[in-house]
């Protein structure tokens, strides 16, 4: 896969941009914006740290913090 990334200072072109880019969705285009890019990024890393169930983390939360 290739990643391209589009830097437009300008709204309207922005908005011009992003309804042509829409159009080539059906072609296997797929858009995402940096910032989503970046916390799919975040949350992949954490894939492989330990988890805990929410019951587990409530048995052992302190509310006195």
């Amino acid at each position: 896969m290739r990643s391209i990334t589009i830097n437009v200072k300008n709204k309207k072109l922005a908005d011009k941009v992003t309804s042509f880019l829409e159009t080539l969705k059906k072609d296997g285009l797929e858009i995402v914006s940096k910032e989503d890019l970046n916390d799919l990024k975040l949350l992949r890393a954490t894939r492989k740290e330990e988890s805990i169930s929410f019951k587990k983390y409530l048995e052992n939360e302190s509310w006195d913090s």
